[in-house]
């Protein structure tokens, strides 16, 4: 499959010359599905080891790779990293937060866990030193406004983010923490519609949760299930 834009470092090159000692590249998946949780991958990587890393080969756009491209890579990707996570946020949180608080919830919950495995914001007092930039896909910066709001975690170490269009295109970190997430998603989709025999008649595991004509054409006829965002028009077929 042809790729018409390869993921650069040029970003985190600049953030890390600006002072960054870690860089984090944030993208999230199923803020469209119909059902099941959203999802924010986050992949970091130390300033330090800017000048030994290449991007890795065969990272895209997610959304650009086959299936069996991203199944491929995603091993790969993950030791790439210094660190990666996966944040969620479930099918009932979103429909009372609203997808937006809801992502940032998901993304400040990835941070949490990429911090507490690197070891930073423990009693350590160099770990409270490190200075941490973000990279998130898209115009809008939904982490910092969910920071310190209702029901968001406590994150030790402050992440400064730097919003990127199409980061997922351009910045390595981001492409990586995008097919992260994909693949993780995907992999819980197929599971969650083989766990129950009331889940079989949407077919996730072939579209994931999003909204197939088949797919609303379930709903219509059995209705939501317990994991579908019953806050959204669920039979529409705009």
């Amino acid at each position: 499959m042809a790729v018409s834009e390869i993921p650069t470092l040029n970003l985190e090159h600049e953030l890390a010359s600006q002072g960054a000692d870690l860089i984090i590249g944030f993208d999230e998946v199923g803020r469209g599905s119909l059902a099941g949780p959203a999802m924010v991958g986050a992949a970091a990587i130390w300033s330090r080891d800017l000048t030994m890393l290449s991007v890795p080969d065969g990272v895209a756009d997610s959304k650009m790779l086959t299936e069996h491209r991203r199944e491929a890579i995603v091993e790969p990707l993950k030791h790439w990293c210094a660190a990666y996570a996966i944040g969620q946020v479930t099918n009932h949180e979103i429909d009372q937060w609203g997808i937006g608080h809801a992502l940032g919830i998901a993304a400040l919950r990835a941070i949490g866990d990429i911090e507490q495995s690197l070891g930073l914001g423990n009693t350590d007092q160099s770990a409270n030193s490190v200075t941490i930039a973000g990279i998130l896909d898209g115009p809008y910066d939904y982490i910092t406004k969910a920071i310190d709001t209702f029901d968001a975690p406590t994150i030790p170490v402050p992440v400064t983010i730097t919003t990127k269009v199409k980061g997922d295109r351009h910045c390595a970190t981001v492409a990586t923490a995008a097919v992260i997430a994909k693949v993780t998603r995907d992999h819980l989709m197929v599971e969650l519609a083989h766990s129950k025999p009331q889940y079989a008649p949407y077919a996730w595991e072939h579209n994931k949760g999003y909204g197939s004509a088949a797919h609303r054409e379930a709903i219509a006829t059995y209705g939501p299930s317990d994991l579908h965002r019953v806050s959204w028009n669920l039979t529409s077929h705009k």
